[in-house]
């Protein structure tokens, strides 16, 4: 279990990562994340976690996540909080097929629109779990599938398909929530994902995810394209003004 209201200096296993121009700062009643001003040349990225390298990851269902958090206006690059697998650690050798659920936020030129009926960018609910069999089963026929997703009607009728075989389960929020102090509460069941907004129900999703998984807060300036059509792109953004992750609380139960 973890209870986090960061009035207390930081213990372990909180881990803090600043890269390039990223900041985390600790208030008497918050944490803040910030990305400040900078230009595309340079990656920053501001996070706090609970793990160090794969070892560390312990999360497994059923647990329930609540996380007090508000954003900048006008946010750029992604940032959220919630579960993953860290698919690339620096440090540790390979790459590990990505398992996540959290609250996911991106902006354009990001466009990871694998979720069918849901913009690529946005604030979201959101899970992935491209580990499961199926979509292993997938991979030998993906170069064709791709081919295929580019045919509107093919895309429309194969593209859930394809969708389900990597655990994708998404819901667009409302943006606005995003200037407000918010409880956010993630209920990972081992059959489904439970999302709440200040007890509200948001979304559901009926995903397995295998663990153990990391928790993490973080506030970047990065982005990246995938899409079923196989547009597939990274890179990073401008940031003109500072931004900022604020979270007054975490627990885990």
């Amino acid at each position: 279990m973890i209870d986090t209201d960061f009035s207390q200096p930081l213990m372990l296993p909180w881990r803090i990562t600043e890269i390039g121009k990223g900041l985390v700062e600790q208030s008497a009643r918050a944490l803040q994340l910030t990305v400040p001003p900078t230009s595309n040349q340079v990656y920053s990225d501001a996070q706090l976690t609970d793990y160090a390298g794969k070892s560390g990851f312990v999360w497994r269902p059923p647990l329930r996540m609540t996380v007090r958090a508000t954003m900048s206006a006008d946010l750029k690059g992604t940032a959220g909080f919630g579960f993953w697998n860290h698919p690339f650690v620096p440090g540790e050798k390979g790459f590990r097929l990505p398992q996540a659920t959290w609250f996911f936020f991106s902006a354009p030129p990001s466009d990871m629109a694998l979720a069918k009926g849901v913009p690529g960018p946005g604030w979201k609910a959101a899970t992935i779990n491209a580990t499961r069999w199926q979509f292993l089963a997938m991979l030998p026929t993906a170069p064709i599938g791709l081919l295929l997703m580019r045919v509107p009607a093919l895309y429309q009728r194969l593209w859930p398909i394809g969708q389900q075989a990597i655990g994708v389960s998404e819901q667009l929020l409302d943006s606005q929530l995003l200037l407000d102090m918010r409880t956010y509460i993630l209920e990972w069941h081992p059959n489904k994902i439970l999302f709440l907004v200040d007890d509200r129900l948001v979304h559901q999703a009926a995903v397995r995810l295998n663990g153990p998984l990391g928790f993490i807060i973080w506030v970047d300036n990065q982005y990246a394209v995938v899409t079923p059509q196989g547009k597939i792109g990274f890179g990073l953004v401008d940031i003109k003004n500072p931004q900022s992750l604020i979270v007054e609380s975490v627990r885990i139960e």
